[in-house]
């Protein structure tokens, strides 16, 4: 089977290594996008000791698989990495500031994955919180926009910029990018390269790769493009 264990904040180190041992996964939540949101709505949980069980993670991860290079016989120890997860819309915070932290995680620490949760407000909550749930399209393009960041080689700023600081709702971030960069286009299948044909709105990276490797063989027009 697989195991995803979540870890809670202070946990010391022999407990998060023993746990390692036994889990495919572990998560340390993070909770909420930002310090200040932490500080708004859950001002007893410290973001740097959250990020210090992280930091404890990578660090045996690593001392693990260096371990493993010089030919030592080493325990299997989290497999399967570790992930985070943040609560979305129960403060103003903006896109553009959610996936900054998303992107500060996955280069600190090495993250799998970060889960993006839509606020879910319940009766008789806090006076500060929303009274109504936010649109659930919103975690969607979240989810999208992360997936553009670790795969298709974007740049924050290529997604959300101070100008338009929230994800489109109504089309997805990618095909948002092509109708802002208009100039882009078109481009040219037989020719582009990997990055460019990342960046075509509809293609995704198992596509690319086999157009690039059709290419190879062959002059692609619009029917091989169909059969993809």
């Amino acid at each position: 089977g697989y195991i995803h264990l979540k870890t809670i904040p202070g946990a010391s180190d022999e407990l998060l290594h023993q746990a390692g041992l036994y889990a495919d996964r572990l998560s340390v939540n993070i909770e909420l996008p930002t310090v200040a949101d932490l500080k708004d709505l859950a001002p007893e949980k410290d973001r740097a000791g959250l990020e210090q069980n992280m930091e404890e993670v990578k660090t045996k991860a690593l001392e693990i698989k260096e371990d493993k290079k010089k030919g030592m016989k080493v325990p299997v120890f989290v497999p399967a990495g570790q992930s985070t997860q943040m609560i979305i819309g129960a403060t103003p915070t903006p896109d553009s500031e959610i996936l900054g932290t998303s992107v500060k995680l996955y280069k600190n620490y090495k993250l799998r994955r970060v889960y993006y949760s839509a606020f879910s407000p319940i009766p008789d909550s806090a006076a500060q919180l929303p009274s109504i749930t936010p649109p659930l399209m919103r975690e969607h393009r979240l989810y999208q926009a992360d997936w553009m960041l670790r795969f298709y080689g974007y740049g924050i700023d290529d997604i959300v910029n101070s100008d338009n600081p929230n994800l489109e709702l109504d089309i997805d971030p990618k095909t948002a990018w092509a109708l802002r960069n208009r100039w882009f286009f078109p481009v040219d299948v037989n020719r582009a390269d990997k990055e460019a044909l990342l960046r075509i709105p509809g293609v995704g990276v198992g596509s690319v790769k086999k157009i690039l490797s059709m290419r190879r063989h062959k002059f692609l027009r619009y029917a091989d493009l169909i059969k993809l």
